[in-house]
């Protein structure tokens, strides 16, 4: 039987979500809720159907799986710990100072329900994490640094989208390449978050905004910009389509580390993305961790998880025979 998935949010990353589902044999896509008008949301899955968000208790029985495709600066804290009292579900809750919050949030919610809830998924928070924990504890005498970009940050073009007279906006996240080369060559140096990146708005307003205070509220938004140097550029929304049209994005988890008795010898851990498209790889990320929450919930378990709880051969659509014969 297929593992029946349901999307709650139809934009970049429900979109993303969609296809990267078509790619699992194993999964189907039944139903798609929005808070649009359902008649205007035109999905490319034949079978699937529609329905408004209002409706989504209607499924309760009919989901093995409810992906939450909402942005984590105001969706994703209410959303998540609501749908799972109903659903299994999976979301990519990216802001990161945040989440042993919203671990507990969810956590309290799926134990009474007796749901999984696999929070903070994607690449970072997701496969970054992984690396850094993988990294770290081969080498537990090292330094970790992470580096995003550059290319265009999801969360934060929809931070910037937010805020009251902004039509639309990209971000984009750019690592300082000085920064980088230092780790590469082994100094580990101590870098402040300000070193590391730097972020880069284009933002389109509306008509009449104040284009000052906006900038401003941008530059000092708490966990999105506040830590580093912003540049901002008001365009025009043709400049946007024109120019800014594509979601690129990836970057560099680098782990420093000694070994030896007398820590004599030097290693470099590194994992890097080039990403095509930020929306789409995360969906990805997230089908494969709602394969693993399936089967959590087939087993009987419930509660919170992030990707630090799951085993790796739970994510995948090959059996462990087959998994030791062709990777281990």
């Amino acid at each position: 039987m297929s593992i029946r998935i349901g999307i709650l949010g139809y934009g970049n990353l429900g979109r993303g979500v969609e296809c990267a589902v078509k790619q699992n044999p194993d999964m189907e896509l039944v139903a798609v809720f929005t808070r649009r008008s359902p008649e205007n949301v035109h999905i490319l899955t034949e079978n699937a159907v529609v329905c408004n968000v209002s409706d989504v208790a209607d499924w309760k029985d009919k989901i093995d799986v409810m992906i939450l495709c909402g942005g984590s600066a105001t969706d994703l804290p209410e959303q998540t710990p609501k749908f799972v009292e109903l659903f299994n579900v999976v979301d990519s809750f990216d802001t990161h100072a945040r989440i042993p919050e919203h671990f507990a949030n969810v956590d309290a919610v799926a134990k009474k329900s007796g749901k999984v809830g696999i929070i903070s998924v994607g690449w970072d928070p997701g496969m970054f994490s992984l690396n850094r924990m993988y990294a770290s504890a081969v080498l537990p005498n090292g330094k970790d640094y992470t580096f995003w970009g550059k290319g265009v940050s999801q969360g934060h073009s929809d931070a910037i989208r937010r805020i009251e007279g902004v039509r639309d906006a990209k971000q984009y996240t750019i690592p300082v390449d000085v920064a980088l080369e230092a780790v590469r060559n082994g100094e580990n140096p101590e870098l402040t978050t300000r070193q590391k990146h730097t972020r880069e708005c284009f933002v389109v307003l509306e008509e009449g905004a104040d284009g000052e205070k906006i900038e401003e509220e941008i530059k000092t938004m708490p966990n999105y910009f506040a830590d580093y140097d912003t540049t901002v550029h008001f365009i025009s929304e043709e400049e946007l389509r024109r120019d800014h049209s594509g979601i690129p994005h990836g970057g560099f988890v680098l782990r420093s580390g000694k070994t030896g008795w007398n820590e004599e010898n030097k290693h470099l851990i590194e994992y890097s993305l080039k990403l095509d498209s930020n929306p789409e790889f995360t969906s990805s990320v997230i089908v494969a961790y709602a394969r693993a929450a399936y089967r959590l919930a087939k087993e009987g378990q419930c509660g919170c998880k992030t990707v630090f709880d799951i085993a790796p051969a739970y994510l995948s659509a090959k059996d462990g025979a087959e998994l030791r014969a062709t990777m281990l």
